[in-house]
């Protein structure tokens, strides 16, 4: 059993936990995921380690109550325990120092960047945060990636922080400036994590620039072992899976259009069950 050490709500949609799983944050590394069930009739889904800590013996979570399963999650409060938690799985982030790195979150994908961000910072790099979401109540995690970062650039879809527009908006303004500047200089990698279209934008752009991109999937998932082949996705016209060969993937080769299909598969069925259950 995991016990649950502290709760907050990040806003009405997102919540984190902080949990006891000693085994798990003396292993974890930026970019890799858990599966956990939360009790004996429990799915098994998958979320993002958004951060831990080896001393304390503890990681966070951070998830959108989306579903029957995340919305079950978010009513556990703090001193509840979680039946069971699998990982650090999925290959970590690959780190370099490229000099320059963007990285580029939307929605709950903040929650990963964070993470990721901070490991690329510690390697050397310069990192330019971009992050968005739909209005200023639903950014999340703005004051802990802004130190973290040397540069944070915030987007929302009504205007109402930050730039209006996409994050990709703002992708799309630091490229002008380079252009104009006297001394053109890319980033050496761009890093995106978030909806299907989101990344899938952010792919489409830094392609005519050939910039390397890794684009962090979240297929559908079950066994998060490579055996049930629920997280099959296409990259580079290969068959690959998001458990064990990602979750990280060259952007610019993966099959984005099947991708968001197959994310579709059962949203009949989460709405019967979440409905039934509610």
């Amino acid at each position: 059993m995991f016990k649950i050490i502290k709760k907050e709500n990040l806003n009405k949609d997102i919540v984190r936990i902080i949990v006891e799983a000693a085994l798990v944050a003396q292993k974890a590394k930026a970019g890799q995921f858990v599966v956990l069930i939360i009790d004996e009739k429990g799915e098994r889904i998958p979320l993002t380690l958004a951060d831990w800590d080896k001393e304390a013996g503890t990681i966070t979570l951070i998830f959108q109550k989306a579903g029957f399963t995340t919305s079950r999650l978010g009513k556990l409060e703090a001193g509840q325990e979680i039946q069971h938690i699998l990982g650090p799985l999925g290959h970590p982030t690959e780190v370099k120092n490229t000099g320059e790195v963007y990285c580029v979150a939307g929605g709950v994908g903040v929650a990963e960047i964070y993470p990721v961000a901070r490991a690329f910072k510690e390697a050397g790099n310069r990192v330019i945060c971009i992050i968005g979401s739909r209005n200023k109540d639903l950014l999340i995690l703005e004051d802990i990636l802004r130190p973290t970062c040397d540069e944070l650039l915030v987007a929302t879809d009504d205007g109402s922080y930050g730039r209006k527009g996409l994050v990709t908006d703002v992708l799309k303004d630091l490229f002008t400036v380079i252009e104009k500047s006297t001394h053109t200089v890319y980033p050496g990698l761009v890093y995106c994590i978030g909806p299907v279209p989101m990344m899938r934008a952010v792919a489409e752009f830094t392609r005519s620039y050939s910039i390397k991109t890794i684009a962090s999937l979240n297929p559908i998932m079950v066994d998060a072992t490579g055996m049930c082949g629920a997280c099959r996705c296409h990259v580079a016209g290969k068959t690959v899976f998001g458990c064990v060969d990602g979750p990280d993937f060259d952007a610019h080769q993966i099959d984005f259009a099947e991708l968001s299909q197959r994310l579709k598969s059962f949203k009949k069925e989460e709405k019967n069950i979440s409905e039934k259950n509610a």
